[in-house]
Order: C-alpha cells, then structure tokens, then sequence
C-alpha cells in the first residue's frame, strides 16, 4: 500500500462518524464494542489522565465506516469518579481536543433495566442522536422476563435494538439500526445543566413508570444468583468460602505447574549446554551461556505458574464472583478505613500494582482512593512470584502435609497472606494519621452468575503470557546483558583467589551494598540482584542467575539455580529475603503511575521510603529470629 492510499485512508477514517458506547458497569458494553471491532481498536491515555480511551472502527452492511468510542462505565453523568467524570465530558462535548461524539449507543443490562434506565434518560437530556443496545436480552428470556421493545422505544423516544454481545452475529440488530441513522450534520450537545434541573427523584419516578408500562415480570422464575449468593454471601460461610478457594489457589500454583516447569527448564538446559558445547571460549560464550541462559532462562521457568494464577483470578471474574468478594470483605476492610470497593484494585494488583493503581479511580471518596493506592504495592504482584518460587523451592521441603496440602504451597499462601495483612495494617495507619473516623457504605452493583466463556479466559491468558515474553525478550534481557557486562568485566587481576565476578564493577557494588543489607543477611551476590530488580521485580531471579553461573565453573543455567542457592545460603538469609520481597519496595514504573494518579511526586516518594523501612524492620526481624531458632 502506497503511501498517498494509506493518507486517503486515514483522512476518510478521520470523518467517519464517531459512536459513542456508554452504559452502566457489568452491561456488556466492551464485549460490544469487541465485537464490532474486532483487531481494529487502539488504546491509548485520555489528555491529562491515565484513564484509558478505547477508540476502533468498523463497518456498516451498507459499506460506510464508523468510528467507535468505548467510554468508561457510569451509572450516572453527575460524576463521582474520575471515570465517570471523563465519560460526562466527552459525551457533553467539554473536552479539549475531543471530538463530541455524533450519536450515542447507551448499553443497558435487559435484566436490571430498574439501574440501567437513569443513565439513559439523563443522557437524552443532552439531545444527542441516540440508539438504546438491549443487551443481554437471551438471559432475560430464559428467565421470563418479558420485554415489549416496540413500547420502550416509544417510551422512550429513539430506536431500541436487542443485543447479545458475547455471541457471534449478536451487534447485526445494532449494525442495521446504525445504517438508518442520519449523521450528516452534527449535533452539538445541550449543556450539562439540562440534566441537573431534574431532580434524581423525578428521574427515578420515570424509570419505575417506563418499567411498569414496558415489562412484565410475571413469568420470572427468579434470579438464580440470589439463590446462590444466600450461601456464597452467608456471614459464616461466605469468608470460609472465600479463603478455602484462595487456599485451592496457591496449592495449584505449585501442584499444577510441577509438569511444564520441569519441561522448560530441560529445555534451558539442554539448549544452553548445546549452544556451549559448540561455541568457543570468550566473551560472546559468555554473554549467551551466563547472560541470556543463566539469567532470562531463570526467570522464562516460572511462566505456568503465573498463568495458573491468572487463570483462577480470570475465572473468578468473569463468573461474577469477584464482586461478591468486595461485599464479604467491606465489613473487615472498613474496620480499617477502607470501603469494599477498594478490593478490586487490590485484586488486579496481584496481577500488577500498576493497573492496580489505575484501578482506584473508581473509588469516590478521594482519601480512601490516597490510601487504595498507596497500600495496592503490598498486594504480591506476579514479578515476586519468580522470586517466591525460587527460594521456596530451594529451602522448603516439597512434602505432602495431609492429603491435598502442599507444604511449598502453604509457605507461598501465608506469604500472600502476609502481604494482605500488612496493606490492611497500613491502611489502618493512614486511617489513624488522617484522623478519619466513621465508614464509607459500599454501593456496587452484582452481576448474574454465568459460566466462564472460553474465549475470554483464552485471550486473558494469552495477554498475560505476551506481557511476560515481552518483558522477558525486551527489559529482563536489555537487563541481563547489562549485568552480565558488569558482572564480567574487569577481569580478576593477577593471582587473583576469588572468581571473577568479585572483582567486577557488580561485585564491588555488591560489595558497597551489602554494608547497607549484611545486618538482614544478603551477601554481596543478593545485593547485586536487587539493584536491577528496582525495574523489574522478577529481573532478580535473572540476576542471580547470572551472578552464579559467573561465580561457578560458567556451565551453569536457569535449572541448577536453586540447589546452587541451597547451597550458599542459610535458611536465615532465605527467610529473610522471603520478607524482604512480601515489602520490596516498589518497581520505578509504578511509581511513576503513582505520581501521574496522585498528580504528586509526594506520594511516589512516601510509597518508596515507607515500603523500604517496611521490608528492612521485617527483614532484619525475620533474619535473626531464624538464626536464633535455628541456632545459628
């Protein structure tokens, strides 16, 4: 394609009218606007904010292109988030630089019209050209709710189509309504102000009146969901429920993952031996046998278990159950200034704390949003896990306690465990300095229950995975490579009784650090390792690597790191790098989130320097109890 086409093309892309998805939380709104676009959508940061814009395209039958618009989820354009705030100002036109969109798609949940339908009508307030997607019509059928779709849209003044989003063909009824709207002139929004000067009691009269008159409930067989949430949301079974599958979990994680672990690493292994065996002495050996194998390879061994975890959290989630978490845990979290809400960013920080971190804006009160995002670090990310893996693995006896029970397993479910109890303790303490008293109420919305759909959980997976390999093939080897160069040269000097990696510019930082980390039980080689760690947690497993492929006979790869370690340490220093990491002060990239969320370096700060006295105290705790225990 010629490069005057591809301008034509995108000039023509640039007129396309702009379609605006907006819709309550849980109402399928992104798995429609998925299934209109297909591949062709881009993601990219509002002006200003890290909020993210989801713009695609697509075509009509009839052969005209459309831009799409998926807005952040909002149950009402009197904002109280930052989410909703965004989705209010780009749907009134009242953002710089943002096209008003040309019409609206309002999605709505056809089995909880009673929350949906306010939305609706404050957006008709605006006078924009607008299209109602009845979404989730299929499941409103089977359970009997009858819906007169003509009487709605007479009710309501604009075309009402139904919609299945997650099946295939289930946007065509939306497609064929597009393709009769008249977009040739633009409409410019009504002012805010139309929606305000009706009061919510009014609005909410006339969402009972249009329900009254346009469906009938009299066939419902009632919500299966509410059966199951009187045992899943049961004061006493509920948290039993709740941390049985917590503990199923981290027991998968290592029980699961045994088989693929091992393949890869007698992958590594062999590949590495193969490529030293045909490679000649030198530097480039060097580099590719102790760098990229004994360093990426070292971290490349613990991709199941992180797409074991991901797949429980995404099953989880796209089951409904997650939101039913945040309800069973207000109560505990509000005993430490925190609402409920909050639990689904600490979730997604498990993932990462960066979308964590991001994920706090939906919360309304602006400190318990301060305090989401400063406890979200402690939440144990998937870069410790490597980390986790490693040592547990070299120091925890692979024993079977009683039947199902995993000793390894336990060890990494109470290092979990450790790092939730800690965020609740921090949470306390800014709860106290802030002199804060009373709760939050947790207003939040439960969505049916329905199997996982395979697609979602395939594309969840395969995001995670391409995230790891490209942190893996981008930041962990530009890293490995770097320490592998400082870790080789200088060379030893003559007569030299150390390897040559002590006398490298790593091992005199090492050396310089361990000053700083001796009295927690790092030696000069974990030193080393968490220097490049402050990028990328999960790099420190890869620098380790290195470091002791570099200080032995340099055959050695990813696979023979945990019983070289084994080897080295004593079980004190294991337990208390264990501590260190529940604590590790936080990745720079994070804390750069941190400060464009806060909109204040402040916090980025504060969040590093308490995260560091944190992991020192209990680090320092930890290292000499053990030795005292163990008579050491």
């Amino acid at each position: 394609m010629g490069a005057v086409e591809q301008q034509v093309q995108a000039a023509t892309a640039t007129k396309a009218p702009l379609i605006a998805l907006l819709g309550n939380p849980n109402c399928g709104k992104t798995a429609l606007f998925n299934r209109l676009t297909g591949a062709r959508q881009k993601v990219a940061n509002y002006a200003g904010v890290t909020i993210e814009r989801k713009e695609g395209s697509f075509t009509l039958p009839g052969g005209r292109a459309m831009r799409v618009l998926d807005l952040p989820g909002a149950y009402s354009l009197s904002a109280h988030t930052p989410d909703e705030a965004i989705t209010r100002d780009v749907v009134a036109g009242l953002r710089a630089g943002e096209q008003a969109p040309d019409a609206v798609v309002c999605v709505v949940n056809a089995t909880n019209l009673r929350l949906n339908l306010r939305l609706v009508l404050e957006i008709r307030r605006l006078g924009l050209p607008m299209v109602l997607a009845l979404n989730m019509v299929d499941v409103a059928n089977k359970r009997g709710i009858e819906i007169d779709t003509a009487r709605l849209s007479r009710e309501l003044g604009m075309p009402v189509v139904e919609t299945v989003a997650v099946q295939s063909g289930g946007e065509k009824p939306l497609l064929a309504m597009l393709e009769t709207l008249s977009l040739a002139t633009p409409v410019k929004p009504h002012p805010l102000s139309a929606i305000d000067a009706v009061p919510v009691e009014e609005t909410q009269r006339e969402v009972r009146r249009i329900i009254e008159a346009c469906v009938s409930f009299d066939k419902d067989t009632g919500n299966l969901s509410e059966q199951i949430d009187q045992v899943v949301l049961h004061p006493v079974l509920g948290p039993v429920i709740l941390a049985v599958l917590m503990f199923l979990v981290f027991q998968a994680v290592f029980s699961w993952a045994a088989a693929p672990m091992d393949l890869i690493k007698s992958g590594v292994e062999g590949l590495g031996a193969w490529v030293g065996s045909n490679m000649a002495e030198g530097p480039l050996r060097g580099l590719i046998v102790d760098g990229i194998f004994g360093g990426v390879g070292s971290v490349l061994v613990f991709l199941p278990q992180i797409l074991i975890l991901f797949f429980f959290i995404l099953v989880l989630e796209d089951c409904g159950y997650l939101p039913r978490a945040a309800f069973l845990l207000d109560r505990m979290m509000g005993s430490v200034g925190l609402s409920g809400r909050a639990f689904i960013p600490l979730l997604s920080s498990f993932a990462c704390a960066i979308p964590g971190v991001m994920a706090a804006r939906t919360i309304q009160n602006p400190r318990d949003r301060l305090v989401t995002i400063m406890i979200a670090p402690l939440m144990t990310c998937s870069a410790r896990l490597p980390v986790y893996a490693l040592v547990i693995a070299a120091f925890i006896p692979n024993r079977e306690l009683v039947a199902g029970i995993n000793l390894q397993g336990l060890v990494l479910f109470v290092l979990y465990a450790a790092g939730i109890v800690s965020a609740m303790g921090v949470a306390w303490f800014f709860k106290r300095a802030a002199r804060t008293k009373g709760q939050h109420p947790l207003m939040l919305e439960l969505p049916a229950y329905h199997w996982p759909h395979l697609q979602n959980l395939a594309l969840g997976l395969w995001e995670r995975a391409k995230i790891f390999l490209t942190r893996v093939g981008t930041v962990i080897l530009t890293l490995m490579v770097l320490v592998w160069f400082l870790s080789s040269f200088p060379g030893a000097p003559e007569g030299a009784t150390h390897p040559p990696i002590y006398y490298s510019v790593a091992g005199m930082l090492g050396r310089a650090l361990a000053v700083i980390f001796e009295p927690i039980g790092f030696g000069w080689q974990i030193c080393i390792a968490l220097v490049p760690g402050m990028a990328a947690r999960e790099v420190a497993v890869g620098a380790l690597g290195t470091v002791y492929a570099l200080s032995s006979s340099g055959d050695d790869v990813a696979g023979s790191l945990a019983p070289l370690i084994a080897h080295s340490w004593s079980m004190a220093t294991a337990l208390s790098l264990l501590a260190w990491y529940v604590f590790a002060p936080q990745c720079l990239s994070t804390l750069s989130v941190v400060r464009r969320e806060t909109g204040s370096i402040r916090w980025a700060f504060v969040m590093a320097g308490y995260m560091f006295a944190l992991a020192y105290i209990a680090s320092f705790i930890t290292y000499h109890v053990a030795r005292y225990a163990l008579g050491s």
